[in-house]
């Protein structure tokens, strides 16, 4: 219940309660783009200046293994199980956006965390990165497989996997937070102390701006989103709890810290609805866009932002302490 009254998630809830009433408020796209760049660049600052003071030791290593590991397993999974139940290219590109991330969806778990003293190590923006690009990648191989299966070339012409790793890791938004961290490792403590005023101090009012657009975006797709299939509902909104508590176990397993262990589940949990969505109309063009950005964004979004990230790292301080 916390998190509901953070200013942050309230600019959210404000703003899907405005785009229902159909306001005529809105944020312009160029704006928008500007605070999604900003909370990158702060996201990317904070990661390289906490692991210039920690180094890579053997906790950090874990945590990104995990990550890793999570980055296969989610896009296997959701591809089993939508296989068979809606177009194939339709449950690849799926797969794929709820394999990758959300980066607003952590920025705001971290936020949170922040607010509960739960101590949220920024380092682990390393595997937000990590996790960014596998399910692009093994969705891109399913979409070729599929479209060999089928013996069909339509739409594939000039479509290889090296022009869709090099789309998918030369992104703006992936290339500017992995520049972030370069900035922030090797300007180190001196780095952290300039940028302060700019990646510190403005983050929380830069993020309740910038969920104040997510929510009337939400808002504007929600609608759309409702008119997919009760299986791809549910699927948006029962699998993000069943990507966080796999994570969880895996973080039992690995022995892993309790903030990293609330990161890696609210990553798992995540969808992406920008990167992804991005690539993917010219990985998989067969594919449907309104069906995987509209679950992604109309509805596990909002339930991660409302309900997950209190959920999971309740979940996980009951079980892992």
């Amino acid at each position: 219940m916390q998190n509901l009254f953070d200013p942050a998630i309230l600019f959210f809830v404000f703003g899907c309660f405005a785009g229902l009433i159909r306001s005529n408020l809105e944020i312009p796209r160029s704006i928008a783009k500007f605070l999604s760049l900003y909370l990158l660049m702060a996201l990317g600052l904070k990661g390289g200046f906490a692991l210039a003071k920690t180094g890579l030791n053997t906790e950090i290593a874990f945590s990104l293994l995990v990550a890793l590991a999570m980055a296969f397993i989610v896009p296997v999974l959701g591809y089993w199980f939508l296989k068979e139940r809606i177009a194939k290219f339709d449950a690849a590109a799926i797969a794929a956006s709820y394999g990758s991330v959300s980066a607003v969806t952590f920025v705001t778990a971290i936020q949170y965390m922040e607010q509960s003293q739960l101590n949220p190590n920024a380092y682990m923006a390393i595997a937000l990165v990590i996790m960014e690009s596998p399910a692009i990648i093994m969705a891109v191989l399913l979409a070729n497989m599929l479209r060999h299966q089928s013996q069909s070339t339509q739409g594939t012409q000039g479509l290889s996997l090296k022009g869709i790793l090099h789309e998918s890791f030369t992104d703006g938004a992936h290339l500017l937070l992995l520049g972030s961290m370069a900035v922030g490792y090797f300007s180190g403590e001196a780095g952290r102390t300039v940028m302060q005023p700019f990646s510190g101090d403005l983050f929380k009012g830069m993020l309740a701006f910038f969920l104040l657009d997510m929510g009337l975006m939400v808002a504007n797709n929600f609608k759309e989103a409702r008119s997919n299939s009760l299986t791809l509902i549910g699927y948006a909104s029962i699998s993000p709890f069943v990507h966080a508590s796999l994570a969880l176990g895996l973080c039992l397993l690995f022995e892993i810290s309790l903030a990293d262990t609330i990161l890696l589940m609210v990553l798992s949990a995540s969808a992406s609805y920008i990167v992804v969505p991005a690539v993917l109309r010219y990985a998989i063009p067969e594919a449907n866009p309104s069906i995987y950005f509209g679950l992604s964004i109309g509805i596990t979004f909002p339930i991660n932002i409302l309900i997950g990230i209190p959920f999971y790292a309740w979940l996980a301080q009951s079980l892992g302490g």
